[in-house]
């Protein structure tokens, strides 16, 4: 296979699994191809219709941003070297979409705890805390993020009906301070984000009033 070392080494776009506790890395999952759209949608905090006129240009706090993205997952690429991917030999991309899965699930161990509780008489179970979870977009976009839209489309399958090619398509809510606090580590993760935004827009071209046609503001 030809190489040319001087080209530049494609970033992947993902998702990083955090114990919030600790902040321990539990997984990191990798997309296998980036997805040729990421679409953000914001909307902005306002004080609301009830607010006075002289509240009328405040805001409650950071715009709640979802963001929504088709990934797809193809078992061809693994499949022209068997001996390195067994577990798609044999299961197809059924693992990867089991672990996106996993995102939105608790684990079965927690169900069976809390199964365990309630069969002793404990009155009251807290509810079950997942991981932290972030969207990494390269080095300058890392947030945490909840899934809220979760839906996979499988369009081909083995002979024992694994599933070899899927679209996935991702809806993720961004967890701002207002969700987490400033002392949790995914709330410090949202204030860095949004300082890097903040850096990114002072690098944006400047205008006179000129091109937009006026003199100045009457």
């Amino acid at each position: 296979m030809t190489t040319f070392p001087n080209s530049p080494r494609v970033i992947k776009g993902g998702i990083v699994l955090v114990d919030p506790a600790s902040a321990r890395v539990l997984r990191v999952i990798s997309l296998q191809y980036n997805p040729g759209t990421l679409t953000r949608t914001f909307q902005a905090q306002r004080m609301g219709d009830g607010a006075s006129q002289s509240e009328a240009l405040r805001l409650k706090g950071p715009a709640s941003e979802t963001l929504k993205l088709e990934a797809e997952i193809d078992a061809a690429d693994q499949l022209e070297f068997p001996e390195q991917h067994q577990s798609v030999v044999e299961f197809g991309v059924a693992p990867q979409l089991a672990l996106l899965e996993a995102l939105i699930n608790p684990a079965s161990a927690s169900l069976l705890a809390n199964k365990a509780l309630a069969n002793a008489g404990t009155l009251e179970i807290a509810s079950m805390e997942s991981a932290l979870t972030l969207f990494v977009w390269g080095a300058n976009r890392i947030v945490p993020v909840q899934v809220t839209e979760f839906s996979i489309t499988e369009e081909a399958f083995d002979p024992s009906l694994n599933p070899l090619r899927a679209k996935v398509n991702l809806g993720l809510r961004v967890l701002t301070i207002d969700d987490l606090g400033f002392d949790h580590k995914g709330g410090g993760l949202f204030m860095a984000y949004l300082q890097s935004r903040e850096q990114l827009a002072k690098k944006a071209a400047t205008f006179g009033f000129d091109a937009l046609g006026i003199g100045g503001i009457p």
